[in-house]
């Protein structure tokens, strides 16, 4: 899973481009899988483990009457926490995950139920800068699987925003280079 990384970090680090991590039932896994790379420190500015809710709450900024109405499993508190950790750490790009790796349920949600959240310059959202996207994730497996399964859908879920706008700016290149039309 490393390579995955590898390749956010270098997108992140040829756009000149940072990343926070906002992390509940991964744990610190996220940051650990992006710190493995050589180099991380060009694009990672750091992350926060909010395992606990009011830790999602007083440090991420995540909304109080959301969290205690719905719960930490749920697509909103991921959104929010991404944002959140992009603005305390001062990066380009949030990405949070909150869900449940088991083994028991929680705020009413079966084991497996993940939401992954990435925050960043969304260009399409509106005219101003910022925007979350979410996916919602039924994982099976056991609670080491369900995590690390986590991990590589957030990672998976940035590259892809940063691939999609990335492969039109090097298509952008190659036609000046190229004395394109």
């Amino acid at each position: 899973m490393t390579s995955l990384a590898a390749e956010v970090l270098r997108l992140l680090t040829v756009r000149g481009e940072t990343l926070a991590v906002a992390e509940s039932l991964t744990g610190g896994l996220v940051a650990a899988e992006i710190t493995a790379v050589a180099g991380a420190s060009k694009a990672f500015r750091g992350s926060v483990t909010a395992y606990a809710t009011d830790v999602k709450r007083d440090v991420l900024g995540v909304d109080g009457t959301l969290l205690a109405d719905r719960g930490a499993v749920d697509p909103q508190v991921a959104t929010q926490m991404a944002a959140g950790v992009r603005k305390a750490l001062g990066a380009d790009w949030g990405l949070a995950t909150t869900g449940v790796a088991g083994p028991d349920p929680q705020d009413g949600r079966p084991v497996g139920t993940v939401f992954v959240a990435v925050d960043g310059p969304f260009e399409e959202v509106s005219d101003e800068l910022g925007g979350g996207k979410v996916a919602a994730l039924r994982l099976n497996g056991d609670r080491a699987e369900i995590r690390m399964e986590s991990v590589r859908s957030v990672l998976a879920l940035l590259l892809a925003e940063l691939a999609g706008e990335q492969t039109g700016n090097e298509r952008a290149q190659d036609t000046e280079q190229n004395g394109g039309t």
